[in-house]
């Protein structure tokens, strides 16, 4: 069986072709449309038809997007692309395309890949953490992504995160106190121009950091804490055998160490089992886990 994923992102899309093994048949990319609904349909058709007309057979397709399907409407809802929103893309993708289409969010895509063939494989229950522009999660259970009764199942970053009411910013999403806000890239240069009147990017205050600069070290130690705080919700909850990181942040191998040894105050257990581990897939994970919605 052939399996096609489409990772359909606000900068570009892309697809990849799967075997059963796993094994990596093709991939490519184009930039996305912004702003154009109807050229975002003929972008993702002339993929799939591109991809197959290459590979001589015809594929199953499924597509990560950075939002969610109603379930009252089939219309999208809550995307960063904000061109979707409010339109039928699964129906208007059927009907190009002339079969039934598999549409998920790109988190959930995120941690479907690392349960399936990634970090995380033979973990029966997986939360996917995307630390970037945003912040969003996923959950996968025995193999099967968990959407929830609104779709809107491993939303963590939209959950107001204790401890810091002094400083809570407010989200887009007109809430204030959000983990984005504060986990995503964008809130850790926030938080270090707060404390510190100085405007660095997270690459910059890790290199610092690791340099010997305080300042930086602080911005650090401050981001762990209130991950390890976020993250222990999500266990005290979900419990998963596995948590894997995604996203530009997910880079900082020293989060590997220090989170475990902190979210343990929070966690209502005598030890933590838990896995806390880097994705193996990269920025080809979201992709990947499109087409392993088949």
């Amino acid at each position: 069986m052939l399996r096609l994923g489409i990772d359909l992102g606000g900068t570009k899309i892309e697809i990849v072709a799967l075997a059963n093994d796993s094994a990596e048949l093709l991939r490519h990319r184009v930039a996305t449309p912004r702003g154009d609904y109807p050229g975002t349909l003929m972008a993702v058709a002339a993929l799939v038809k591109e991809a197959e007309r290459q590979l001589g057979q015809r594929g199953s397709v499924g597509v990560g997007i950075p939002g969610a399907e109603s379930r009252a409407t089939g219309l999208i809802k809550n995307a960063n692309s904000t061109w979707l929103i409010g339109q039928p893309l699964r129906r208007d993708l059927q009907s190009l395309l002339r079969r039934e289409i598999r549409l998920c969010n790109d988190a959930n895509c995120f941690a479907l890949s690392e349960a399936t063939d990634g970090a995380a494989a033979g973990a029966a229950v997986v939360f996917g953490v995307i630390l970037g522009t945003g912040v969003g999660g996923g959950i996968v259970v025995h193999g099967k992504v968990l959407s929830g009764a609104n779709a809107i199942a491993g939303e963590w970053g939209h959950n107001r995160l204790s401890g810091d009411e002094s400083v809570w910013p407010e989200c887009y999403c007109g809430r204030k106190g959000c983990v984005e806000t504060f986990l995503s890239g964008p809130g850790m240069k926030r938080d270090h121009a707060h404390v510190n009147g100085e405007i660095l990017g997270p690459d910059v205050i890790a290199a610092r950091a690791a340099a010997g600069d305080a300042a930086c070290e602080s911005t650090l130690l401050r981001y762990e804490q209130r991950l390890a705080r976020a993250l222990a919700q999500v266990v005290n909850i979900l419990d998963p055998d596995a948590i894997v990181l995604g996203g530009g942040l997910s880079n900082l191998d020293r989060l590997y160490q220090n989170v475990p040894k902190l979210w343990g105050a929070q966690i209502f257990s005598d030890q933590v089992e838990t896995r806390f581990l880097k994705n193996r897939h990269g920025d080809a994970s979201g992709v990947r886990g499109a087409a392993w919605l088949w």
